[in-house]
């Protein structure tokens, strides 16, 4: 969406030491002004036809390297049809009231495509990685391009997360179905009526091989503790989730609970985030004091603002 955003200035190397100084990151000085916001976690259960409730949708496809083409809806339409679509939690109307890609506690910036997320795409093309008989968590999914990719390269289950329902009804639910016709596009051609079966085998896909919540992370990893068995994943996907240190014990929590013991977080993230507290230094020195994680770095970008791509295995 194209909004003002105040995350993208960069900190001086001296401001950065001292604010890593001034924060203890158990019980950080940052929560007297931005107090976590507890949104109660809903699993949701996707229409047969998720676009035929969405008007105004345009598609766009992104190509990444040898990556499969991801298809994704524009997300400048939502801006411009924002008075005419269903918001309970009127994050649409408030974005564009207050000009800004993110208000704490209230919209966590999921309807924008951020570029860590495209970051982590071309590294996993680098690595020619694919993802054959694996659980995945896409955490703070926003699109869910990340999941997406991981059921497209044989995912067994991925399970999409995002902290607001309106992302995940208007722009997750029906970005996976948008792929999921694509992949059935062969199917369709030998179906009759082709374009009816086409659905049909996207709705099918969603319920048998994808999950769909909305929360805060305390709330999820709650809902997701009273399945039983307790989901594991292989992998977990995350960007541009550490921008705020209130957050970080929460997140986790996610990951030492629901990471399977021999899986692996990757996470995707700028060096700093001015105006909010968070970055990679201070979320790294959380990690090192609660002494469950390795952090390994992976991949750095340099154009811009720094960017990494760092993954986190359990310490054996």
């Amino acid at each position: 969406m194209a909004f003002s955003f105040n995350f993208d200035i960069p900190l001086q190397a001296d401001e950065t030491n001292d604010k890593a100084k001034e924060v203890d990151l158990k019980s950080s000085e940052y929560s007297a002004t931005v107090s976590e916001k507890i949104k109660d976690a809903v699993e949701h259960q996707p229409l047969l036809d998720p676009l035929s409730q969405i008007e105004n949708w345009v598609p766009e496809t992104i190509t990444i390297g040898a990556l499969p083409p991801l298809l994704c809806l524009n997300e400048s339409v939502f801006e411009r049809t924002a008075s005419e679509r269903e918001d309970s939690e009127e994050i649409l109307a408030k974005t564009l009231t207050q000009n800004s890609d993110l208000i704490s506690g209230v919209y966590e910036g999921g309807l924008k495509i951020w570029e860590c997320t495209y970051d982590l795409l071309e590294y996993i093309d680098d690595e020619g990685e694919t993802f054959a008989g694996k659980r995945v968590l896409d955490l703070g999914c926003g699109a869910g391009l990340l999941g997406i990719l991981a059921l497209k390269r044989g995912a067994t289950k991925v399970d999409f997360q995002d902290y607001n329902s309106t992302v995940i009804e208007q722009l997750t639910v029906p970005n996976v179905f948008l792929n999921c016709e694509e992949g059935d596009e062969e199917e369709e051609k030998k179906s009759s009526p082709p374009s009816k079966r086409k659905a049909l085998n996207a709705s099918d896909k969603l319920v048998d091989c994808c999950g769909f919540f909305s929360g805060d992370w305390n709330s999820f990893l709650r809902l997701m503790q009273k399945k039983a068995p307790l989901p594991k994943y292989d992998i977990i996907f995350t960007s541009e989730t550490i921008y705020n240190t209130d957050y970080y014990s929460s997140l986790h929590n996610v990951f030492s609970d629901l990471l399977d013991e021999n899986g692996i977080v990757y996470l995707a993230t700028k060096s700093h985030y001015f105006g909010v507290g968070g970055g990679l230094h201070l979320f790294e020195k959380f990690v090192e004091q609660n002494n469950v994680f390795q952090i390994r770095y992976l991949k750095d970008v340099e154009q811009g603002l720094k960017r990494h791509i760092v993954s986190l295995t359990f310490k054996k």
